[in-house]
């Protein structure tokens, strides 16, 4: 959302100030989208829909904690949802710290050829399908940019264990995107006519 600085100083001080009108304004505003970000991370509803409030009643309760010079009040809030939402997973799921490292080199996993043909709730299903743990790490990982390290002292795990995770949730996409018998690098030949 793209809020004035007016717009956020008043709704941030109306919040502060317990007036139920600038709570409504800010929950309304921000609904959909950090309803969104919770859904990422955990696929489950009811999991979802239970990081969203308390992910909401903490932002209730630390707005006086907002400082405009450090950011906009939507990026707050949404690293609030976020850390709920892992809070939430860490209390979800065992993440396994025996796992192997290994060294994820490869940036690029899939061809842009495949991913120009798909659309986002589709790929969004296929990341739900990926175990918990994984699909933890994929998010944290690739949708909002945290590194190896910040993934592993959020989640309590070894900065290895978070890139073995992400390794896995990157081959199991790989492997659902990829037709049969073809290369990652290769566009798929089509025979016929030209489009």
């Amino acid at each position: 959302m793209n809020l004035t600085k007016a717009q956020a100083e008043k709704l941030v001080k109306g919040c502060i100030n317990n007036d139920r009108t600038a709570q409504e304004a800010l929950y309304k505003l921000f609904h959909g989208e950090m309803l969104r970000v919770c859904y990422t991370y955990l696929s489950a509803e009811a999991l979802a829909k239970e990081a969203f409030n308390t992910g909401f009643l903490k932002v209730f309760q630390s707005i006086n904690n907002f400082d405009a010079e450090k950011g906009e009040l939507g990026g707050w809030i949404r690293k609030i949802m976020i850390y709920t939402a892992i809070d939430l997973c860490r209390k979800e799921l065992k993440f396994n710290n025996l796992i192997s490292p290994v060294q994820d080199d490869d940036d690029q996993f899939i061809a842009p050829h495949i991913l120009d043909k798909l659309y986002f709730e589709d790929i969004l299903q296929h990341i739900r399908t990926l175990p918990a743990a994984t699909q933890t790490v994929f998010n944290l990982s690739v949708m909002d940019g945290f590194s190896h390290k910040e993934i592993g002292e959020q989640l309590n795990i070894s900065e290895g264990t978070s890139r073995w995770h992400l390794a896995e949730a990157k081959r199991q996409l790989r492997e659902w995107l990829q037709p049969a018998g073809q290369s990652a690098n290769q566009p798929k030949e089509r025979s016929g006519k030209q489009q």
